[in-house]
């Protein structure tokens, strides 16, 4: 039996070969009906300004009615259906790369707001909400005075004081 020498760069070869393989059968044209889990949830941007949120959503190719929008003061959840429609063609073969079928997300926020006063707007495929923030989130800036600190601390016994100021 013959000693051969380890080579690490052939494992990482073949790791390369499986991994092209595998993109390459998922990315084939006649594949993209099984591969259209990644499109099925819609981009988003949050923009954070010093009162609001503002998140856009990119929902094109359905009503305002077909959304289902609920906003906690944490997150916002967005689910809706985008509905096949039916054409019939007689003479020709129709190709379709559009995804139909039901989505849905769920968008953390960085910042607690005030439900009570959400206000949308959907045009050309882009759903805009204004999230205003809640007023303990406009307000949070703190100061602490680290010689007060110090002295909470000793003072205690081990035990933290809320030493913070506003």
């Amino acid at each position: 039996m013959a000693i051969v020498r380890y080579n690490p760069w052939q494992e990482m070869k073949a790791l390369q070969r499986q991994l092209n393989r595998l993109f390459d059968d998922v990315l084939m044209p006649d594949s993209w009906g099984d591969f259209g889990n990644l499109s099925k949830f819609p981009a988003a941007e949050l923009t954070e300004t010093e009162d609001v949120l503002h998140l856009k959503l990119e929902v094109p190719g359905m009503e305002a009615k077909d959304l289902d929008i609920q906003v906690t003061v944490d997150h916002v959840s967005i689910s809706g259906e985008r509905k096949s429609e039916s054409k019939s063609e007689e003479n020709g073969v129709t190709r379709s790369e559009f995804r139909y079928g039901k989505f849905s997300r769920v968008i953390p926020l960085p910042a607690r707001i005030q439900t009570t006063n959400v206000t949308a707007e959907y045009k050309d495929g882009i759903l805009n909400l204004t999230l205003p923030k809640a007023e303990e989130e406009k307000n949070k800036v703190v100061k602490v005075n680290l010689g007060e600190a110090e002295d909470a601390i000793s003072s205690s016994h081990g035990e933290i004081k809320d030493v913070r100021t506003a």
